[in-house]
């Protein structure tokens, strides 16, 4: 029985695992006549699909060589219609016994879709007027010894999909689609910052101190040395040290680390963006975020104004500017600046059910009102400024309210996409705050900073004022393909290991 043939009277599984047999023994016929494709090392294209229906006029009639994957096939007997994917796109290609020989036309009939083929043969437009590829040469390349999911039903298992991404990106064009936006939006970012004079460098992920962030971090063990490393959390600290070292002007782009949760959002590894830039502030940052979001969404998709989940968002108008204290005003209806003492703020949270813990200052419960009340309002471009000291320890206080700090937070759709500071540069300063991260710590804070030794001599040879920020752009990649969960813009995503 041939596998495209209805397997009738069995159960899908059954079905499945005889159409695995039968293309290995059509493998295994193949060795023995001494055809083994898996010997095939090479076959030159000199065209894609994408590029014979774009150059249509110029090509038509004209010879092309072009490979790729079998996706459907439609038998008429001698002659043969299939479509090929390559990695531009479909194209359709016809075979016909009387073009390539009795011999050859017979072989190429028990071959299967999914089977990787070269093939040669001129372009012309069919009867009904699909632009395809009369084949007169073809190839097997390599042996698709796994079916495909069913034709029509494709493969729709979320947790297939992310598991068996390889299975997801030639069944599901959209797919493909998405992540190469995702390399465009990254390859964008690159241009913007090399253009504005930054510097691209890479720092240690494997560190001593894992700093420059709230999060808990993956821990390993370094046999040479036998030491314990941490996976690192942040991008910060390294390239601040950079700046002490005389770069003024430096970005990177890399994986990072937090042991923390999975959700829609978060994922244990993403893809974090920092730069940093000597002799400005988080002012200058807010100019070059809103600068860099219209730069990559009009290279990217030619238009200023995205839509995701239906929500129409234009970041071609001036982003709002909000404080922290005038946002839970707004949107919480209690103003901080006459919240003087921690009781006054443990009785407002009380009133408001809003949770603590009896480690938490009154800018603590200040930040748990922004994110209870104000996050989910906040769906247009919006700068939230100026948080409160004990949860920026790495952040220049305000001149004229020492309370606070020189830092925002950029949000769109509800969601934190970057955070920026005027960035921390008194040694003596710094010291304190990682004194008060590490008294966090012993409190059972297991997201605090601690002290970094080196970090502190550094500063203390002299760190000019410094803007700094953080972008995450697998959330900047979501908002700009429009796709519901961080796992839909990382090509392997975590998941939990399926039992064996």
């Amino acid at each position: 029985m041939d596998e495209n043939q209805v397997l009738e009277n069995v159960n899908p599984e059954e079905g499945l695992n005889e159409q695995k047999r039968l293309r290995r023994e059509k493998l295994s016929a193949m060795k023995a006549e001494g055809k083994n494709p898996f010997t095939i090392v090479r076959f030159d294209r000199d065209s894609s699909a994408a590029e014979i229906k774009e150059k249509f006029e110029e090509l038509e009639n004209k010879d092309v060589a072009i490979a790729g994957r079998i996706m459907s096939w439609r038998d008429m007997g001698k002659a043969n219609f299939i479509d090929l994917l390559d990695g531009s796109g479909r194209i359709q290609l016809y075979v016909k016994m009387d073009d390539v020989g009795e011999e050859k036309f017979a072989e190429f009939k028990t071959w299967d879709i999914g089977d990787i083929v070269g093939v040669k043969g001129f372009v012309f437009r069919t009867r009904r007027g699909e632009i395809s590829v009369h084949v007169k040469e073809l190839t097997l390349l390599s042996k698709s010894l796994n079916p495909l999911p069913e034709k029509w039903h494709g493969l729709t298992n979320v947790d297939t999909r992310y598991r068996q991404r390889y299975v997801d990106l030639i069944v599901n064009p959209e797919v493909k689609d998405t992540f190469a936006k995702r390399s465009a939006i990254i390859s964008a970012i690159r241009r913007y910052l090399d253009d504005q004079g930054f510097m691209e460098v890479e720092t240690p992920m494997l560190v001593s101190n894992a700093g420059g962030a709230a999060a808990r971090p993956f821990e390993t063990h370094f046999n040479a040395l036998d030491e314990d490393l941490k996976l690192r959390i942040s991008l910060e600290l390294y390239l601040k040290r950079l700046i002490v070292g005389g770069f003024e002007k430096v970005y990177e782009i890399g994986r990072v680390f937090r042991n923390e949760g999975l959700d829609t959002r978060h994922n244990p590894e993403f893809t974090l963006m920092e730069l940093y830039q000597a002799y400005t502030d988080y002012h200058g940052m807010m100019d070059l975020t809103e600068n860099l979001y219209r730069y990559v969404a009009q290279k990217v998709l030619g238009t200023t104004t995205i839509t995701y989940n239906g929500i129409e968002m234009d970041l071609g108008k001036p982003f709002e500017r909000i404080t922290m204290v005038d946002a839970v005003k707004k949107y919480a209806g209690v103003d901080f600046s006459t919240v003087k003492t921690l009781d006054e703020a443990r009785a407002i949270a009380k009133e408001h059910h809003v949770e603590f813990e009896e480690r938490h200052s009154k800018g603590d419960i200040l930040n748990l009102f922004f994110e209870e009340y104000v996050e989910e309002h906040l769906l247009q471009p919006t700068f939230v400024m100026d948080h409160p000291v004990e949860i920026s320890p790495l952040t220049k206080k305000k001149p004229d309210n020492p309370d606070y700090v020189e830092r925002f937070e950029f949000f769109m759709n509800g969601w934190e996409m970057a955070n920026a500071y005027s960035e921390l540069n008194d040694p003596i300063d710094q010291r304190e705050r990682f004194a008060a991260q590490e008294e966090q710590l012993a409190k059972g804070d297991e997201e605090a900073n601690r002290t970094d030794e080196d970090f502190l001599n550094a500063l203390e040879l002299g760190m000019p004022p410094t803007g700094g920020i953080g972008f995450g752009i697998d959330r900047m990649c979501m908002l700009l393909t429009d796709s519901p969960a961080i796992r839909d813009v990382l090509l392997f995503p975590t998941m939990k290991t399926l039992d064996k």
